[in-house]
């Protein structure tokens, strides 16, 4: 059996904000001092989803796959170091904000290794958060697909997948091949030994250039993306000005029934 595993490289969520810089023209983000990129953290899910199949399994080749405009290596190659078969690296000098162009370059990298039986991918992406690409995807490679996985198993070549649902529990069986998309319920990925990251370190991804997958004239955007900024948060702080707590509280539900019929009407 074979699982690829989706992967994608994004700036580290727990940044300050003030370390972004955005790009007007260019459309894009970047990083202003802020410390390495990371993988995201749902797709690191993903991943150790797929080796607890192969721990249950005995049998699975794992092959994380990621797409990007550039990697950073010592981060990529933590897929190599938690025993990854493979990790292919996809360069797209495009931006990754559109889910539809990903999609198509991940079903080529599937098509070429000649399939495969379960495509794992985390729920949604940390700087994007679209969630959008598992979907398409499944429907690109005609497949089905299972979301919000907590756990993940085979048994008589279906797979048996706990989701994560409101006030419940739900499990679903699935025809392979199939692509689930995994939740942080899963747990986080296994750390590597010592000597893992440095076996890790003497092998290579295979790099591979999306035009030599995916022919730029066959793919048109499905949309552009015009405008890009950070949120600009505004509060109105007020302060009661009282000379007991009494006074203090009643001054403030007065205020407070205030804004209640203000908003009724339709105000600010």
């Amino acid at each position: 059996m074979r699982a690829v595993v989706c992967l994608k490289q994004v700036i580290d969520p727990l940044i300050p904000v003030s370390s972004y810089e955005i790009d007007s023209g260019g459309l894009s983000v970047h990083v202003n001092g802020g410390g390495p990129p990371v993988i995201n953290g749902f797709d690191e899910q993903a991943l150790e989803a797929a080796l607890r199949l192969r721990d249950q399994l005995g049998d699975l080749e794992i092959i994380a796959v990621s797409v990007g405009a550039h990697f950073d290596l010592e981060i990529m190659k933590r897929a190599l170091a938690v025993a990854a078969d493979q990790l292919i690296l996809v360069e797209d000098k495009s931006t990754t904000w559109d889910p539809y162009r990903t999609a198509a370059t991940l079903k080529a990298v599937v098509h070429r290794l000649g399939g495969a039986d379960i495509v794992l991918c985390g729920r949604q992406s940390s700087d994007w958060s679209s969630g959008l690409v598992p979907f398409i995807l499944a429907e690109e490679l005609e497949m089905g697909c299972v979301t919000l996985a907590r756990k993940l198993e085979v048994h008589d070549s279906r797979l048996v997948v706990d989701r994560v649902v409101d006030g419940g529990q739900q499990v679903m069986l699935a025809e392979m091949p199939a692509v689930v998309t995994v939740t942080s319920e899963l747990g986080e990925l296994r750390y590597p030994t010592p000597r893992e990251r440095l076996a890790a370190a003497r092998r290579q991804p295979e790099r591979i250039k999306r035009g030599e997958l995916v022919s730029e004239e066959l793919v048109s955007p499905e949309f552009n993306l015009t405008d890009l900024a950070i949120p600009v948060l505004e509060t109105d702080c007020q302060f009661i000005d009282a000379s007991d707590p009494r006074s203090a509280g009643a001054e403030l539900a007065h205020i407070l029934g205030e804004f209640v019929v203000s908003s009724e009407s339709g105000g600010s």
